[in-house]
C-alpha cells in the first residue's frame, strides 16, 4: 500500500526550525514525521506526545531492522 508524504520545509536553517512529513493512506492522516538537528519524532495523527530517537540510535535501528535495501 502507498502512502501520501507530505513535507513542509522552512526557511531557515535545521536546528533552529524542524522539518515536518506528513503521512497519510487512503486519505486518512497517519501522523506527523519531524527531523531536527539531533533527533527525529514521530506524532501519531491525534496524539499530544511524539516518539523521540536520536541520530545514533536510529542509525543502529535502521542498520538491525531493516526487511529491505536500496541503491543511492
Amino acid at each position: 500500500m502507498a502512502h501520501d508524504v507530505r513535507f513542509s520545509i522552512p526557511s531557515r536553517k535545521l536546528g533552529v526550525a524542524d522539518v515536518e512529513f506528513e503521512v497519510w493512506s487512503n486519505g486518512a492522516k497517519h501522523g506527523t514525521f519531524r527531523v531536527s538537528k539531533g533527533s527525529i519524532v514521530w506524532f501519531p495523527y491525534m496524539k499530544k506526545q511524539g516518539y523521540r530517537m536520536g541520530w545514533g540510535k536510529f542509525q543502529k535501528v535502521m542498520v538491525e531492522h531493516a526487511t529491505s535495501f536500496e541503491k543511492k
